[in-house]
């Protein structure tokens, strides 16, 4: 699997940061960070990979290296890619992960229920 890991570990640092309790999966040829079992911000190849709320697409559109997550050819509501030069602050990658940890108790978890 190929992703940047330079990126991984700033994402580590700013939710550390934060102090939250996350989990690293990999998924999509990624990277993946789940937190409260729901993927949250994650890393494919170079870009991240954010999942924030639907309603503030137009804004964050606006923001550079930011474009539609289209992981499927088609886009994915609520997920985008951000380019490394839209993250090259630290700054920037802040931006994004706050916006994710605000989308995150709103998002549904696809964590499968064990059946009783």
């Amino acid at each position: 699997m190929a992703f940047d890991l330079h990126l991984a570990d700033r994402i580590s640092t700013q939710l550390q940061h934060h102090s939250i309790f996350y989990e690293e999966k990999k998924m999509f040829g990624g990277l993946c960070f789940m937190v409260d079992d729901k993927m949250c911000v994650g890393i494919i190849k170079g870009e991240l990979m954010v999942r924030i709320d639907p309603k503030i697409t137009t804004q964050v559109l606006s923001k550079p290296g930011c474009r539609p997550m289209d992981f499927t050819k088609r886009p994915m509501k609520g997920y985008f890619y951000v380019s490394p030069d839209g993250v090259d602050s630290e700054e920037d990658l802040g931006y994004w992960i706050d916006l994710c940890l605000a989308f995150n108790p709103k998002a549904n978890s696809s964590k499968k229920k064990k059946r009783k």
